[in-house]
């Protein structure tokens, strides 16, 4: 007989980031690079590595080879375990039927049989694109004294943006009486940060009733979390107070990285006591020239910088040449700026080269936006790539030669 683990994790990293363009049209949007030296997924990862949960099952379904090449064996996060640790579960075909999970809680239904090899008395339902540091295990410890069947984490937030969630109504003792899934009117200021524990005989029959359901979008906001409302369950919102960020646009995920810099960063990736793990190859140290300037950014292991760098984070193995400036930005590994380059409120994916006078956005803040250029690009010398604009292969092709281009 197997042991039985308490907790078992299941970390949704399926979703394809429609609204990360470029950077989601070959990877998973729990994939994309974040603070230098990380991926989304290494937050809720860490998050139960920390909470002391080592079994979680990680669902694929988007664009899954770099992803699943990345978790591995979990190694890096400790997760290499005998019994437990952690897996990719992608959709498989049944015995009656194959099918791509049609939503959240489907993707859960699905994978049942892998929750119930542990045995668990809870289930931690997690999403894979946020960017945050949570103790799961104080969660858990709150669901068990509320006797619950199902716990929210809430965060509070603007009025004014609270149509943009799922809005929760509480009573006094932190009990659920109203859930809303993005009203246009919200009657709270809780909004669900996608963090679900449930007691796992409660979360199946749920599920399976879901499941029974053709009119149900099989999601949890819009559908499992309304029955079992309806149905009188127990459910409680537990209040979240530190740093939590939805990194599903361009703009959000540019404002998470630039909220790693300053002398108080709101995000602080570097606690001994709460360490964010990674996969990381080994690189040599990084390279600051002796003409080159670098101010408060991020410059990770593998760089080599002779120019000018503020207020940006760049990861392993950029290159930014003499003469060229990098300002207010976000560079994925490989990236190379030329001579004379500028770079302004962009964030510029994998293995891209900036050539030499380039103009890159807009240095007075990006009025129009953040620019976003796609990965294995060769922009050509002294062209002018307009602030918020998305480039890739097509776009290239229709940039102007400004008279001049950037200045030497």
């Amino acid at each position: 007989m197997s042991k039985k683990k308490e907790t078992v994790a299941m970390l949704l990293a399926g979703g394809q980031g429609s609204r990360l363009y470029l950077l989601t049209e070959r990877i998973a949007k729990p994939a994309v690079s974040f603070g230098g030296k990380y991926r989304i997924i290494d937050f809720p990862l860490s998050n139960c590595v920390n909470s002391g949960i080592d079994a979680v099952g990680v669902l694929t379904q988007y664009q899954p080879l770099l992803l699943n090449e990345y978790i591995g064996n979990g190694v890096p996060w400790d997760l290499d375990r005998t019994y437990g640790g952690v897996m990719t579960l992608p959709p498989y075909q049944a015995k009656t039927k194959s099918d791509w999970y049609k939503g959240t809680a489907n993707a859960i239904y699905q994978n049942m049989h892998f929750i119930n090899r542990f045995d668990p008395e809870y289930v931690v339902i997690l999403s894979g694109d946020h960017i945050y540091r949570m103790e799961y295990s104080k969660m858990i410890q709150y669901h068990k004294k509320q006797n619950a069947a199902c716990t929210i984490a809430v965060f509070d937030v603007p009025l004014k943006e609270a149509s943009r969630f799922g809005i929760m109504s509480t009573d006094k003792s932190g009990r659920v009486t109203k859930f809303e899934e993005k009203p246009k009117k919200p009657k709270s200021t809780k909004a669900s940060m996608g963090v679900y524990v449930f007691s796992k005989d409660k979360l199946f029959k749920y599920l399976i009733a879901d499941e029974a359901d053709p009119s149900s979008e099989n999601d949890f906001g819009k559908n499992v979390i309304p029955a079992m409302l309806k149905a009188g369950e127990r459910m409680f919102a537990y209040g979240f107070e530190g740093y939590w960020k939805d990194v599903g646009t361009i703009q959000s995920l540019w404002e998470a990285n630039m909220d790693l810099l300053g002398d108080a960063p709101k995000l602080k990736l570097l606690d001994p006591d709460w360490k964010i793990y990674s996969r990381n190859t080994a690189q040599p140290p990084q390279y600051i020239g002796e003409n080159a300037s670098v101010r408060n950014s991020i410059v990770t292991e593998g760089c080599k910088i002779c120019g000018t760098v503020v207020n940006s984070v760049l990861s392993a193995g950029v290159e930014v040449e003499e003469g060229a400036v990098v300002r207010d930005s976000v560079l994925f590994e490989h990236v190379t700026v030329k001579k004379g380059a500028r770079v302004y409120y962009s964030v510029i994916d994998e293995r891209t080269t900036v050539g030499p006078r380039v103009t890159v956005g807009e240095p007075d803040g990006g009025k129009k936006g953040i620019t976003l250029i796609g990965a294995d690009l060769n922009i050509p010398g002294r062209v002018k790539v307009p602030s918020g604009c998305r480039l890739d292969d097509d776009a290239l092709l229709g940039l102007t030669h400004p008279e001049g281009g950037a200045d030497a």
